[in-house]
């Protein structure tokens, strides 16, 4: 501001100068001796003059980097103010000179004074091509404060202010950096910082808020829009960096904040080479195609260039919305779309016999924990000794790669569900050993978004009008998306050697109490609207997951976000027979099934007795 103020009486200073210059032809000589002394005498006064003129409209309070035309408006009216203010002063002071004068003043001023402010725009190369707008200052609509006055913001910012269409009025921007607090974006002021935001709410009785920061870190993000609900407000956020950099800023752009953006937790980066490599030109089976990660797998694989993917499913309405799906979205993938159960050894055999697989992502279970609760020989018979089958046929039929798709529920499990997935996992190393086969276990939490998962749960509780019902006011759970975990999925097949079990990082705990107190928020309603009922742990379930068993070490990979779990020892031979045994026991749908499991999985502690 200070070295502003400089440049300005400079200027001043030398157009009084080129006032009388160019009046008189560029010749000094010409000038009359009493309009010079006129100019020179009253030349403190002018300087003094376009200070306080450019001071009064702010021209010293914007961020001239992302200057517009709004702005080239403020400066013209503070030369006129100037211009005026030297009229007026010189005719006070009886000072005579010619009227000219003045208005080549004006005209130098103007001129040299875009000059100086512009330039440091073009200096950093961002010439705005925006249409010319005026605003008018009379808020029209929502209030909206957009959080973020960097390039996005600015952007989103003169939309809103310059089109007929227009949601809202822009009333107030915030923003971290204390060189842009208190200076003026596209004729709005910068008013505070996050932690200003409630009070600027009040301030400027702001109803929406629009988080415009695509670069920001996520962490800072979940920060930035926890504040923001606790205004009340309505949120929108710009979806990502790449809307930035693919010039796609636009305020239609901007959409709800989702529980996504509140996990806090930095993007997922695989190497595609490596994903690419190993899909590319090979056939692929997924089990379990149809289903959340199934079907999320089947979406990456398809576009990395498979020889062949082969979708098998026993429930033939997901995988036909898989199928047009793919069609439309990959039109020159190679893909059958088959029916059918793990639990068919013939089926499976058959399958593998027509196709050879060369790698197997075994996706296929069931997963739903009260659910399996109730029908434990269920989970055995699918989850067990599918994968039991599955993997036997990938060893018989010589597959590269066998992948299995496994959950942090299997580690000191309390649930026959969980209990049934790390049978799954001990198969798996036990086929590593015994197979020219890769066999490996992807171990991960929650995924959001998944086919009965406690979001979707707490979507169609709200759609109902509560309450929202959670289990325990303690109880947390790791989540992740489905495409990053399925892109974890990916990276992991491609580190397999044989025998390990990655598991993944699923970042900081949430606690499902937060869960359902941000969904009500971000559906609109305060805490007050909807209830939160406490319904009590359901049979086998615990107030934590962990992802790996104490004797299982950890090792990293070259992935930050992927570890292997060392494998463990034990028995094959015998384990194998317990397993003839065990799938004995289940088929009889005895109600002593989950002494039997325990018997195999030491770790394995039901809290029920409960069993049918």
């Amino acid at each position: 501001m200070a070295l502003l103020m400089v440049c300005d009486i400079i200027i001043a200073s030398v157009c009084a100068f080129l006032g009388l210059y160019v009046r008189f032809d560029l010749k000094f000589s010409a000038i009359p001796m009493e309009y010079w002394n006129a100019a020179m005498r009253y030349l403190p006064f002018y300087v003094a003059g376009v200070i306080a003129s450019f001071s009064a409209f702010r021209l010293y309070s914007y961020m001239w980097s992302l200057a517009s035309f709004h702005e080239i408006i403020r400066i013209f009216e503070a030369c006129i103010l100037a211009t005026l203010v030297q009229m007026g002063g010189m005719l006070l002071l009886q000072l005579h000179i010619h009227r000219s004068y003045f208005i080549l003043c004006f005209v130098f001023l103007y001129l040299f004074t875009i000059a100086l402010r512009f330039s440091y725009r073009f200096y950093v190369s961002f010439i705005s091509h925006q249409p010319v707008w005026r605003y008018t200052g009379k808020p029209v609509g929502p209030r909206i404060m957009i959080v973020g006055a960097g390039a996005a913001g600015n952007t989103i910012g003169k939309e809103l202010l310059e089109s007929d269409q227009a949601e809202g009025t822009v009333v107030c921007y915030v923003d971290d950096n204390d060189n842009k607090v208190g200076k003026y974006l596209n004729g709005i002021i910068i008013a505070g910082s996050r932690a200003d935001i409630p009070r600027m709410v009040e301030k400027y009785r702001v109803t929406n808020i629009y988080i415009a920061l695509p670069t920001a870190t996520p962490k800072d993000r979940k920060e930035i829009i926890e504040v923001c609900q606790s205004t009340g407000c309505k949120l929108k956020v710009l979806p990502g960096i790449y809307q930035l950099l693919n010039g796609e800023v636009s305020a239609s752009r901007m959409r709800d904040v989702e529980i996504d953006d509140l996990l806090g937790r930095e993007p997922v980066v695989i190497n595609q080479e490596e994903i690419f490599s190993m899909i590319s030109g090979k056939t692929i089976l997924v089990t379990g195609g149809g289903g959340s990660i199934g079907s999320e797998l089947c979406r990456q694989i398809a576009s990395h260039a498979p020889k062949k993917l082969i979708v098998f499913d026993i429930y033939e309405n997901s995988v036909y919305d898989l199928q047009q799906e793919l069609k439309r979205d990959q039109e020159n993938l190679n893909a059958d779309y088959l029916i059918g159960s793990v639990r068919n050894e013939h089926r499976l055999d058959k399958v593998f016999e027509k196709y050879q697989p060369d790698i197997v992502f075994h996706a296929a279970a069931h997963k739903h924990v009260p659910l399996m609760e109730m029908s434990p020989n269920e989970a055995i018979k699918n989850n067990v000794f599918g994968t039991y089958n599955v993997a036997r046929m990938a060893d018989k039929h010589h597959a590269d790669t066998f992948v299995l798709i496994s959950t942090d529920k299997a580690v000191n499990p309390t649930n026959i569900m969980g209990a049934s997935k790390r049978l799954c996992e001990m198969i798996i190393q036990m086929m590593a050993r015994r197979s020219e086969t890769k066999y490996v276990a992807v171990r991960f939490g929650n995924v959001l978004g998944s086919n009965g998962s406690v979001v979707h749960l707490f979507k169609q509780q709200l759609l109902n009008g509560g309450p929202l019902t959670v289990t325990h006011p303690d109880i947390i759970r790791y989540f992740m998306t489905i495409p990053e975990a399925v892109q974890l999925v990916l990276q992991a097949g491609a580190y397999a050697s044989g025998g390990e079990i990655f598991v993944l990082d699923m970042g900081e705990p949430v606690k499902i109490m937060d869960l359902a107190k941000n969904m009500i928020k971000l559906s609109g309603y305060k805490e007050e609207d909807i209830k939160i009922e406490i319904t009590g742990l359901r049979p086998g379930e615990k107030l934590y997951e962990e992802m790996l068993m104490d004797e299982e070490g950890l090792q990293d990979t070259a992935n930050k976000l992927i570890h292997v779990g060392k494998p463990i020892v034990f028995d094959d031979d015998q384990f194998e027979k317990d397993l003839q045994d065990l799938k004995k026991v289940a088929y009889e749908d005895t109600d002593e099934i989950r002494e039997h499991v325990a018997a195999l999985v030491p770790t394995y502690h039901p809290k029920t007795e409960f069993s049918i």
